[in-house]
């Protein structure tokens, strides 16, 4: 690891910054599991959710870091989580139509929580990569634990938005500016903008990672026939078999 990386402090943002940052998560939690009408989620569900994804991504940060949580320092963070997931509960409908604009602060508070894991733990020693990899689990720990606590598949392992690529990207960018001697703050602020930017342009445009396939179901392109194609037997043979047939190609869906 650098010496500059030895050297820096963690990034800190005020109590009430970071407190409007875990309300919007879990504002974005409790909207996430008020659209499954068959969970039958009572209040407290609700509010489980709620501070389960507003703190979850802080909580794994630090237990990983094995430091006390900072939700746990204060006795802000679980009332603000509470009411923030019931207010997401009851007015639904209202967040609804503001869904621009907490898309837009759901974004920006993955890159802050991504800047703010990964410096903490460079500023606790260690290398580069596993800083990389806390500052996402930071970014992204909220929504895990969303969805292990309503027994879905866990999205960012889906295809999606680009949800974990946005934040991975803005923390590698964070943790080089950093070797490279830029100050804390820059690197802190071009790590949310590159967040940001790739988040907002993948919920735009629907980009996401190519869906996994095995290699051989790859698509090939298609060239001119210059030998006699094998028979309908041969195929119906092979396919019979439980193998992928050599002389058809799966279209993709």
């Amino acid at each position: 690891m650098s010496t500059t990386a030895q050297t820096i402090g963690a990034l800190s943002i005020p109590l009430w910054g970071d407190l409007i940052a875990v309300g919007v998560g879990s504002l974005q939690g409790a909207m996430f599991a008020s659209g499954f009408r068959d969970r039958r989620l009572d209040l407290l569900g609700v509010a489980i959710i709620g501070v389960a994804t507003g703190v979850g991504g802080g909580l794994l940060r630090d237990l990983l870091l094995n430091v006390t949580p900072v939700a746990l320092q204060s006795n802000w963070y679980l009332p603000i989580t509470v009411v923030a997931a019931l207010l997401g509960m009851l007015l639904i409908r209202l967040f609804r139509r503001l869904d621009p604009v907490i898309t837009f602060l759901d974004a920006l508070t993955i890159g802050l929580f991504g800047a703010i894991g990964a410096s903490k733990a460079l500023a606790l020693g260690l290398p580069e990569v596993p800083a990389v990899f806390v500052g996402v689990v930071a970014a992204v720990g909220g929504s895990i634990l969303r969805d292990v606590l309503l027994n879905l598949p866990i999205a960012l392992m889906h295809v999606g938005s680009l949800y974990a690529v946005a934040a991975g990207a803005g923390t590698i960018v964070l943790v080089v500016m950093i070797d490279l001697g830029v100050p804390l703050t820059v690197a802190a602020i071009v790590c949310v903008v590159v967040t940001l930017t790739i988040r907002l342009l993948a919920v735009r445009f629907g980009w996401s990672l190519p869906e996994q396939r095995e290699l051989g179901r790859i698509p090939r392109p298609r060239w001119p026939r210059f030998t006699r194609a094998p028979s309908a037997e041969r195929t119906a043979e092979r396919t019979d078999t439980g193998a992928i047939p050599r002389y058809r190609i799966d279209k993709p869906e």
